[in-house]
């Protein structure tokens, strides 16, 4: 049940980025500048999309490992994830100040 708890919460952080890229392109027009947010949003969206195949390739790679008793690795997607989240933030609060 760990490995489909693992999958959803991915899955939840890709649906959250979507939901974040959403919203800045529908309500932060007048706030962020558009050179800034269509970057951005773009960004997001890809990230979502990348995450999401990944969590299903990785789900199915946990099961395999689970069922044939092999070891089971970590995931690097961790890291870059949350790079692109802090990047992804840093932009944004530069482009709210700078403006």
């Amino acid at each position: 049940m760990a490995n489909e708890r693992t999958f959803l919460a991915w899955i939840r952080t890709a649906l959250g980025l979507v939901a974040a890229a959403v919203g800045l392109e529908a309500f932060a027009p007048h706030v962020v500048p558009e050179a800034v947010r269509t970057p951005l949003v773009v960004t997001l969206l890809l990230v979502a999309a990348g995450l999401a195949g990944y969590a299903f390739r990785r789900w199915l790679a946990v099961e395999g490992a689970l069922r044939t008793r092999r070891e089971l690795r970590g995931s690097p997607a961790t890291v870059a994830l949350s790079a692109v989240i802090v990047a992804a933030g840093i932009v944004l609060a530069l482009a709210i100040a700078l403006t």
